[in-house]
């Protein structure tokens, strides 16, 4: 594959189980690699812990300089199920109830109570999802 078809960030590797190596990587908004950071106060730099399936063949160790890659699609599928799929979710409950309904304050109750299952899904399909969207150590 090409480096254009893959979401890379250089990371350190935390450490290492038997079947996984844990690389710690900087996520970084777009502002916060601008020359003008120090003037706002909406740069954002954060530590994040990458869990990643660890390949036999393969020997880290903690510290050790590495390059962290995803595919695209799935950096896609993240977005989608993260983001867009719960935005859709809230505005569709909050127009729905507010059509049935014509009040404002329980359709706008309704509609942020709506992310909690949502949201709990996710959370109980974690181990598949971790399936799903796989890192690898380049």
């Amino acid at each position: 594959m090409s480096a254009r078809e893959n979401i890379t960030h250089p990371g350190i590797v935390d450490h290492v189980t038997d079947s996984s190596v844990f690389v710690k990587i900087l996520a970084m908004s777009a502002c916060s690699s601008c020359h003008a950071k120090g003037m706002c106060s909406i740069a954002d730099v954060e530590e994040k812990i990458v869990e990643i399936r660890k390949d036999p063949e393969r020997d880290f160790s903690e510290g050790d300089n590495v390059t962290v890659s995803m595919n695209i699609s799935q950096g896609g599928k993240a977005v989608l199920l993260g983001y867009i799929v719960p935005f859709f979710l809230l505005i569709g409950v909050l127009i729905g109830v507010l059509f049935l309904s014509g009040d404002e304050g329980i359709a706008g109750l309704s509609a942020i109570l709506i992310l909690i299952p949502y949201y709990w899904l996710l959370y109980v399909y974690r181990n598949k999802l971790k399936k799903t969207f796989c890192f690898t150590i380049d």
